[in-house]
């Protein structure tokens, strides 16, 4: 069994270390930056304990007296923000790199309350779960036994409100060689990216807005990428028999036909579910899952894979799909994937990127916790034996002796903020005050005479 290491491990020594190795990874990218807040901000900004954290709020913890060095960094610095992201991927394959890895690709809405940002529109997005102002990322997470971390992004661009207004995608600074891509387009880009540089993974999979994407699927199967895609209830499935439903071909599955396994630990325990396998082409599968409690709720998958894979399997790279809902969650909640205020393309590009460092900080940070190499997702290394269990009996008592469960990538951002914050500065406190009234002030005057303008 292996053996966390105590709380008393993460200390500001220890934490500092571990970011400055983090920043180590990307120097060479950004040592050709200009302004002074550009090292602060890459070393400290996006793990600070600060409740929103844009140019003005990471400026001020940095301890610069405006924000002009953090807008520099995003919108006029010299640097290689893809450089940077490709030495992110290098820092999380060493800690997290894994054979067995999966590649697992979504997409999250970031709301806007203007028109400016590069991308925004009205358009659905499943993180407001409806219709609204936003702009959408596509990214790319890496999942292993030891951790998940983002590794790619690409920001999609509306094809008619967009790349169709040539003025507008100037304003943004839109480059003009960038065309219209479909999200599954911008994932097949990152996977790519993936492929050339080498990434350790056995599985791809995705939602069903990219599984019920047939170019997507071909082209993963050209590569001979093994995968488990969701796809709609009304998925069209090809069969010896021509093409059935999906939840037709679940209709027909008889009782003995499911088995009922866990997809993996989640926040309140294993996820078990009934679970049938129904193979349609030698190398095709429809993988259906059936909830034990409400057995009219289900939802399917197309696997594919070269070589034969058992259902237990394909089961866990099912599962493994949440991991990149919890890699934005954490990304929002702990890395402020979502609190920038800037509006050009590339800005978003490098304010992403940087958020994404944070993120891998924190993932690789997590992972040092079992210093024996053992997972940190496995329950056992906690002294829980809750992989045993089964849904009829529950999970086995705890014992005496049982081991503190494995810290959380939010406990280690909380100790990090508290453990390594600057001395109170009562001076430099009160100069931001000052600065941002100065601010609001001269925005309200310039308001007031756009309207004033505006009626007369």
């Amino acid at each position: 069994m292996a053996v966390l290491v105590s709380v008393e491990h993460f200390d500001a020594a220890r934490l500092q270390s571990g970011l400055d190795e983090a920043f180590a990874q990307v120097a060479g990218a950004v040592q050709t930056a200009r302004g002074p807040a550009s090292r602060p901000l890459v070393r400290r900004g996006t793990a600070v304990g600060l409740e929103r954290k844009n140019g003005w709020t990471l400026a001020e913890y940095a301890g610069e007296r405006t924000p002009d060095g953090m807008q520099r960094l995003f919108n006029a610095a010299v640097w290689d923000e893809h450089g940077v992201r490709d030495d992110i991927r290098t820092y999380v394959l060493a800690s997290l790199g894994h054979p067995g890895g999966v590649l697992v690709g979504d997409d999250t809405g970031f709301e806007k309350a203007g028109i400016c940002s590069a991308g925004v529109q009205r358009q659905y997005t499943g993180t407001a779960g409806k219709i609204t102002n936003c702009q959408i990322g596509v990214y790319l997470a890496y999942a292993s036994p030891r951790g998940r971390a983002l590794i790619d992004r690409d920001l999609y661009l509306p094809k008619d409100s967009w790349i169709a207004d040539t003025d507008r995608c100037a304003a943004a600074k839109i480059p003009s060689e960038v065309g219209f891509r479909a999200k599954p387009q911008l994932l097949q880009t990152m996977i790519e990216r993936a492929l050339a540089a080498g990434v350790p993974f056995a599985w791809v999979t995705a939602d069903e807005a990219y599984g019920d994407n047939g170019p997507q699927r071909r082209f993963l199967e050209d590569k001979q990428l093994s995968y488990v895609m969701a796809v709609s209830r009304d998925h069209q499935i090809s069969t010896a028999a021509g093409k059935v439903r999906a939840d037709v071909m679940a209709a027909r599955v008889p009782r003995t036909g499911w088995q009922r396994l866990s997809c993996g630990p989640g926040s309140k325990g294993e996820r078990w579910y009934d679970w049938a396998l129904v193979t349609t082409t030698p190398t095709h599968r429809l993988l259906i899952r059936r909830s034990i409690s409400k057995p009219s709720e289900m939802a399917f998958y197309l696997a594919y894979s070269p070589r034969p894979a058992a259902l237990r399997e394909l089961v866990q790279v099912a599962g493994t799909r949440w991991t990149v809902e919890e890699c934005f969650q954490a990304g929002k909640n702990e890395a402020a994937l979502d609190h920038y205020q800037v509006r050009l393309y590339r800005a978003w590009y490098r304010y992403s990127t940087l958020a994404m460092l944070a993120l891998a900080f924190l993932a690789v940070t997590r992972a040092t916790q079992f210093p024996s190499g053992e997972p940190p997702d496995d329950p056992a290394a906690s002294g829980e034996a809750l992989r045993a269990a089964s849904p009829e009996r529950g999970p086995p008592a705890a014992t005496h002796g049982d081991h503190l469960i494995a810290m959380s990538a939010n406990e280690i951002r909380r100790l990090f903020a508290l453990l390594t914050r600057p001395p109170i500065d009562q001076a430099h406190i009160q100069h931001w005050s000052t600065w941002r009234l100065r601010h609001q002030t001269r925005a309200r005057r310039c308001h007031y005479q756009r309207r004033h303008l505006t009626d007369h």
